[in-house]
């Protein structure tokens, strides 16, 4: 009886292993199922988005109405983010798609900046309008390579996992159609965003300036960008230490360094080649008790810059998260605020440390600028603004608009109730460029539980 017994038993785990097991292969088909669908769908929906931006901007070439171009060139921007996102859907992570996503950025930001501004009195010059001839010829060829791309994944029914599978095995094999096809579809918009920069409206030198690609400092080696590291980091009874220098296709070069000592702390840090400057760091590891105040940190972390050769900037913003201050510095230069030089630093609040910094803003944007006298007076300026808005403070500043260009503005302060609003007002022409709720303190919920 109990040899029947202990058989029945048997017998019904071996059930339930197996209904188990089907379950767990029928929910693990589902996320397949799921995963090659979203992946279909996104690719599908990408090819369909660049026929719709190539019939678009084939549109705009055959418009005289100014009325008409402006809507029709927003619709191109819009276009072209739509298929960015759909890239970013698809498994090609692994693959080099980026010279693919500059160009549907570049033709966004010409479609943007064309569409934004007044055409009854801008309109588009000749060389912007050959521009968006070769847009349009260049959106055919992409459009005609993934055109091929989709008759092949439909007439051999392949499926996107396998892609995944094979860039993530880097084993692409010699006969996989999508891959080849997106290094297809990669070279020709490689050519393309060369052929392209010189003639986007406007100059583009101008519009998204990095200064660390023309830093004319010394490169330092890996031995040096260890040293440096080390010194900015000032981490003790380091034993393990790491370097490797950035892969083609950064903006500029620089070295990662990886540190850890002998108490488990660790440390990461991009350090420029040219020069050997920090552009961030962060340290891991447990702040203990706080010993020091907020003011005493900043104190610290202004030196810390002044130390590094990062000048000409103020504070802007201090907060404490637990037992770590958080500093904002911005450029200022002949008492007007920079703000796209900016630079955040992390204090520890247990002995001082600079835990963390991020500087590549500061370093990428940082210049001696030639700034334009205001046109419009503060008391012009301020007639802008929404005269229910109480003003608290009120001063020039340099900001990034829309369109990724300095423009000089106020900055304005005020309340509106209970809400508290930063109002930027362009110094020229009185435009509105940006009114920004500033945050308040997050409630705490933790009690109410």
């Amino acid at each position: 009886m109990l040899r029947g017994l202990m058989i029945a038993v048997l017998s019904l785990a071996a059930v339930g292993a197996g209904v188990w097991g089907y379950q767990e292969h029928k929910e693990k088909n589902a996320i397949l199922i799921n995963a090659e669908n979203s992946y279909q769908r996104a690719f599908h929906d990408l090819t369909f988005g660049i026929d719709r931006i190539h019939d678009q901007i084939g549109a705009t070439l055959a418009m005289n109405s100014r009325k008409s171009l402006s809507p029709a060139l927003a619709d191109v921007w819009r276009l072209t983010s739509e298929a960015q996102s759909d890239v970013g859907q698809l498994p090609l992570t692994l693959l080099p798609f980026n010279k693919t996503e500059e160009f549907l950025g570049n033709m966004g930001e010409f479609s943007y900046k064309a569409a934004v501004r007044d055409l009854e009195k801008e309109p588009l010059t000749d060389k912007e309008y050959n521009h968006l001839k070769n847009l349009y010829n260049q959106s055919a060829d992409i459009q005609g390579e993934l055109r091929k791309v989709q008759h092949m994944t439909l007439k051999n029914n392949l499926r996107w996992m396998d892609v995944e599978m094979a860039l993530a095995s880097e084993k692409e094999g010699d006969d996989n159609t999508i891959i080849d096809g997106f290094k297809t579809v990669e070279k020709k918009a490689e050519g393309y965003s060369e052929t392209n920069a010189s003639t986007l409206p406007g100059d583009t030198n101008e519009l998204d300036v990095n200064h660390l690609k023309d830093s004319k400092a010394a490169p330092i080696t890996k031995r040096e960008a260890k040293e440096r590291a080390k010194s900015y980091i000032q981490m003790k009874q380091v034993n393990d230490v790491k370097v490797t220098k950035s892969g083609k296709g950064s903006d500029f070069s620089f070295y990662s360094v990886y540190m850890r000592n002998n108490k488990g702390e660790e440390a990461n840090i991009d350090i420029t080649r040219k020069g050997g400057y920090p552009l961030w760091y962060i340290v891991n590891r447990e702040v203990g008790e706080q010993k020091i105040s907020l003011n005493e940190a900043n104190n610290k972390a202004a030196a810390f810059l002044e130390r590094h050769k990062m000048k000409d900037l103020v504070l802007y913003d201090s907060t404490q998260y637990d037992n770590v201050g958080v500093f904002t510095f911005v450029g200022q230069q002949d008492k007007v605020r920079i703000y796209p030089d900016a630079v955040k630093v992390k204090v520890a609040l247990d002995n001082g440390q600079v835990v963390g910094v991020a500087a590549n803003e500061y370093l990428e944007n940082h210049h001696e600028r030639k700034l334009e006298k205001p046109v419009l007076t503060e008391k012009e300026a301020e007639k802008f603004i929404n005269p229910r808005v109480r003003i608290q403070e009120k001063r020039l500043a340099v900001v990034t608009n829309e369109l990724n260009q300095e423009v000089l503005c106020y900055e304005f302060l005020g309340t509106l109730g209970e809400e508290t609003y930063r109002i930027l007002i362009n110094a020229k022409d009185g435009t509105e460029e940006q009114v920004e709720r500033m945050n308040q303190a997050e409630p705490v919920y933790d009690n109410l539980l």
